[in-house]
């Protein structure tokens, strides 16, 4: 209580708040400008609710950090070279695995079932981390292993990302050999899949790899909207069904969405 009745106590605390503060409306004044492209310091001043003077003090502090420069043309103020700088630096500090682990444990917890999460390297979908669920019939670890793209949900997904002309590449060199008698080998077939994988956001396979082996994936993304990835829960055919599972699929994509927001992707 003696520290309240301190004058220099009270001194801090307040430059504190009012730091505080300042960095609050500056990172604002960054926001505006990424949402809007450019905008003068009235614009600014107005939607947030302040005072021009107060604006113009912020816009010249993160002018000279170059956060922002101004349009010689148009006068208006934009996102600045110095923003590349920091953003360049956070993708490759960041491990989609160590972003993930988290999140494919839950789902492995919730769904008691395995948990998957898969990258494209040459032509194939690559497990690089799992989580199993107390249900799992099977302890065999698939983190390392090439599955084809064709066959797999998680690989699916990941090629419903490429382009066409990437997709006959990888075809070309890998072929759509059946895996089982379920598996697509028809290449329209595929690609009309890979429609619906893009515009519902997952896929399913059911024993399509493996007999007796079902599955569902969905995306990853980075920073600028890229998939990067796929995690996918699978389980026995007998007893698990995505489709028939309440809200198994939703939360599966909402874990894709957790884990690409982790990763600086905003969703839109």
């Amino acid at each position: 209580m003696a520290a309240r009745n301190n004058p220099g106590f009270d001194k801090d605390a307040d430059a504190q708040g009012g730091g505080v503060q300042s960095v609050d409306r500056a990172l604002q004044i960054l926001e505006i400008l990424a949402r809007e492209g450019d905008a003068g310091v009235s614009e600014i001043a107005e939607e947030m609710g302040v005072h021009k003077s107060t604006v113009s003090r912020l816009v010249g502090s993160l002018v000279g950090r170059e956060l922002v420069r101004q349009n010689s043309e148009r006068g208006k103020y934009q996102l600045g070279f110095g923003i590349l700088r920091l953003a360049s630096s956070i993708p490759g500090r960041l491990s989609v695995v160590h972003e993930a682990r988290e999140v494919l444990e839950a789902l492995a917890a919730e769904y008691k079932e395995t948990v998957n999460l898969a990258v494209l390297r040459s032509n194939y979908a690559v497990n690089v981390d799992q989580a199993m669920g107390p249900s799992t019939l099977a302890t065999y670890d698939w983190v390392g292993s090439l599955t084809p793209l064709h066959a797999t949900s998680s690989g699916k997904v990941l090629l419903a990302a490429l382009t066409a002309d990437e997709r006959s590449q990888v075809f070309k060199a890998v072929g759509l050999p059946a895996r089982t008698p379920r598996t697509v080998t028809n290449r329209g077939e595929l690609e009309k899949q890979l429609l619906d994988v893009a515009r519902n956001g997952y896929a399913t396979v059911h024993e399509e790899f493996e007999i007796g082996l079902t599955a569902v994936a969905a995306p990853i993304f980075n920073h600028a909207g890229s998939v990067i990835a796929a995690v996918s829960i699978s389980g026995p055919a007998f007893r698990f069904s995505p489709e028939d599972q309440p809200g198994l699929i939703d939360a599966l994509r909402e874990a894709g969405l957790t884990i690409s927001a982790r990763m600086g992707y905003r969703h839109r």
